[in-house]
């Protein structure tokens, strides 16, 4: 679609947000996308990131799910690791007022349209983990869905859950069970972080539910 600020094909994919189906701008081909940056990096191109947020997860449609059971009405909500912005597009249908954020550009440009067709607004913006800051107040909520499958990710994740999260506020990470996921569980046990796990049923896929990791400062 050439009247779009994106580099790459998309289109309108209908995904089931807070109990309804809409419209999410979504990349087109993200396997061609995750082949032609591993090409690049082979070929010795530096700064080349894999667009894992290419593709919407199943772990957002477990969190937007999740969302029902929190109370996000008139509070302010961050998603990092947005993607398609998915998780944190079902916090603002549920009456939060968002800041979405992904640690590279092209998956904000995704959501900016997203946001444009349903008509809703946010403040979307690049926050690496452990690098970047919002700049304001805290918040009482801040989700990330698919946002542990990589260990190098979970020092960062930390450090801008520090900065970023509200006294008495909570972390909702969503992942597919993965065994990664399992490391992460015992690898914070240590850490300053009372630790809580749920179970999310999809209708897609009952038998593989989605996890749920809540965290609060302990």
């Amino acid at each position: 679609m050439s009247d779009s600020p994106l580099n790459f094909a998309w289109h309108w994919e209908d995904t089931l947000i807070a109990g309804k189906m809409r419209s999410l701008a979504a990349a087109s081909d993200p396997d061609g996308m995750l082949l032609d940056a591993c090409r690049r990096q082979d070929e010795g191109e530096e700064g080349v990131i894999d667009p894992f947020w290419a593709t919407t997860w199943r772990a957002a449609s477990g969190l937007d799910r999740y969302l029902d059971r929190v109370e996000l009405f008139g509070n302010r909500v961050l998603e990092v690791g947005c993607g398609t912005g998915h998780a944190g597009i079902a916090a603002i249908l549920r009456g939060a007022e968002a800041t979405l954020t992904d640690g590279v550009e092209d998956p904000l440009n995704l959501v900016r349209l997203s946001l444009s067709r349903l008509g809703l607004k946010a403040d979307v913006r690049v926050l690496r983990l452990g690098e970047d800051k919002t700049g304001g107040e805290p918040f009482p909520v801040i989700l990330g869905s698919d946002v542990t499958y990589l260990r190098e990710l979970w020092p960062g994740l930390l450090a801008t859950a520090d900065v970023e999260l509200a006294e008495g506020g909570q972390m909702l990470l969503s992942d597919p069970q993965r065994v990664i996921g399992n490391e992460f569980r015992e690898w914070i046990k240590d850490k300053p972080w009372e630790y809580h796990e749920e179970l999310v049923t999809l209708e897609d896929d009952p038998e593989h539910p989605i996890r749920i990791m809540r965290l609060m400062r302990g």
